[in-house]
């Protein structure tokens, strides 16, 4: 079972282009596109507490 809730969205067509396109760029869906941004704006706002951090990759030891 998914842990996200659907949310019907009226948007103008104008809107809508521009996010795929930004999508297409970011090689994110359309959907993904606008969560990666209202994600945004509500941490930088300061309305979202937790963040998902992306992995931190450990640097090759050399031998």
């Amino acid at each position: 079972m998914s842990s996200k809730k659907s949310y019907p969205l009226r948007i103008s067509p104008a809107v809508i282009e521009a996010m795929q396109r930004w999508a297409d760029d970011d090689l994110r869906s359309l959907n993904g596109q606008i969560e990666y941004v209202l994600r945004e704006s509500l941490r930088k706002s300061g309305r979202l507490k937790t963040t998902v951090a992306a992995p931190v990759e450990e640097p090759e030891k050399e031998s």
